[in-house]
């Protein structure tokens, strides 16, 4: 029974994995001539995936031509205040797992963005908001200027150094994240600074029992009655799942270093119509399908295993890009299909390694041992170095100068780097669990004593077969 507790394992991940995966058009990208049924994403909870995120040259999407303007108040020349603020775009545009978008200096006072999937007042909205996030209370004396427009409530105000100082975002760490609450209703968590927690203490403990607003760029998001003094930690309800991934976003990345005005903006379509995009999925499906065949005549009965772990690998593996989310585009489909045949090759590592131990006389659970071990340390060190290289070209795609060569941002490098990387630990995974949960199962049966279903015709020496045969009989 134990032998067959990992197969049961594998079986639940594949089709875990297949319904995370399963398109809602199935159509378009499978046989048309089968009734498949459409996909319903996944939804647990308020984290949701409807869609696979594809990239610019998959989808089209929104490019944004922003000028900056300094401040009058402001420090420093305008040259390093749009740095900042491209710096700033950039995590704001990849905390929302936009890995893909385009953010470039443009002319002396100008940036570009091109953000994959979004609409313009979509991209607007998360780029061009500073987060200005106030705590407000009822005029009572002891207020602030006013929040919002309707006067009802003031900001509120608490003593630090001996000055009375606003309670403010400003105060917060860049550390906030989207929970739940007991009843599963998202919330925002933040954690206040030093100065933050000393302010939070005074206000909390005067407006016990009392309402306490909160305001994003004047707008009341919940005016929640506090309960307890806050120091440290606090949260923040009453928002949807998206607003709230959208707030956490904006806290972290920081308020912009420049005020931003929309020049232009215009949507892009994809680089590749959806006709090119079928007929790439529609390649990778006779490519998977040609190593399937070339795995199971060569090796038969184990490539016909390892076909298995290679499917599940490919499902498991876009099950992740479409959880995580990672954003696809065609150098993106070019590194999966890579780590496919990186996958196979660990197949034949150790298929090679049995074989080797078939013919000297071992029997099949022998074999299997053997093989997996003396296969394990060239399957490890190819991945490595591979691993290693893909830090490498995700460092140099994200900015990181090289000495007499420069920076340069290369999303779609970045882009490649992970889905390669990602493709390979996957691999690992299958090659070392699946692939050897499936052989497992084949000890002590009639498949396990006859050479040729396992592949042992195939440059076989004289004697081998008889060999292999009376290894299998120990």
């Amino acid at each position: 029974m134990r032998r067959w507790l990992p197969l049961l394992g594998v079986a639940l991940l594949a089709i875990a994995a297949v319904v995370a995966i399963w398109p809602s058009e199935p159509g378009k990208w499978l046989p048309g001539s089968v009734p498949w049924p459409e996909g319903q994403g996944v939804s647990i909870g308020g984290f949701e995936r409807d869609t696979m995120r594809l990239g610019l040259d998959l989808q089209g999407g929104t490019r944004l031509l922003l000028q900056g303007s300094l401040p009058e108040d402001a420090e420093g020349g305008l040259d390093d205040a749009l740095e900042g603020s491209v710096r700033v775009l950039e995590r704001r545009v990849n905390a929302a797992g936009l890995s893909e978008a385009e953010v470039t200096r443009q002319g002396a006072d100008s940036i570009t963005i091109q953000i994959p999937g979004l609409e313009p007042e979509e991209a607007r909205r998360l780029l061009g908001r500073t987060a200005l996030l106030q705590f407000c209370e009822t005029p009572s004396g002891l207020g602030g200027t006013p929040c919002g427009d309707s006067g009802q409530w003031v900001q509120s105000l608490a003593v630090l150094d001996g000055a009375s100082v606003a309670l403010t975002g400003r105060f917060l760490q860049p550390n906030s994240f989207v929970g739940s609450d007991p009843l599963g209703n998202p919330i925002v968590q933040f954690e206040w600074t030093g100065e933050g927690a000393t302010l939070s203490e005074q206000v909390t403990t005067r407006l016990l029992g009392q309402s306490l607003a909160i305001f994003l760029d004047n707008e009341l998001l919940s005016a929640p009655t506090v309960q307890g003094v806050i120091v440290n930690q606090g949260t923040i309800s009453g928002l949807t799942f998206e607003r709230a991934q959208e707030l956490v976003i904006q806290l972290n990345s920081g308020a912009l270093p420049v005020k931003l005005t929309v020049l232009q903006e215009q949507e892009v379509d994809a680089t590749l119509g959806e006709d090119s995009v079928r007929r790439s999925v529609l390649a990778g499906e006779i490519g998977l399908l040609i190593v399937m065949l070339f795995m199971v005549l060569y090796y038969r009965v184990p490539g016909v295993l390892a076909s298995i772990a290679l499917v599940v690998y490919t499902v498991v593996t876009l099950a992740i890009f479409k959880l995580i989310p990672v954003t696809l585009t065609l150098s993106g489909i070019a590194a999966f299909v890579l780590s496919v045949g990186m996958a196979v090759d660990a197949n034949i590592l150790i298929f090679e390694r049995m074989k080797e131990e078939l013919r000297s006389g071992r029997a099949f659970h022998t074999a299997l041992d053997a093989g997996f071990s003396r296969a394990w340390s060239s399957i490890r060190d190819s991945n490595i170095t591979t691993l290693i290289t893909c830090g490498i070209l995700f460092a140099l795609g994200g900015g990181i100068a090289l000495p007499g060569f420069g920076a340069f941002n290369a999303p779609l490098v970045q882009g490649f780097a992970v889905t390669l990387a990602i493709g390979v630990l996957v691999s690992m995974f299958s090659a070392i669990m699946v692939t050897r949960s499936l052989l497992k199962a084949l000890v002590g049966t009639r498949i396990a004593r006859n050479p040729e279903l396992l592949g042992l015709s195939v440059r076989a020496e004289p004697g081998a077969t008889e060999a292999a045969s009376m290894g299998g009989k120990a």
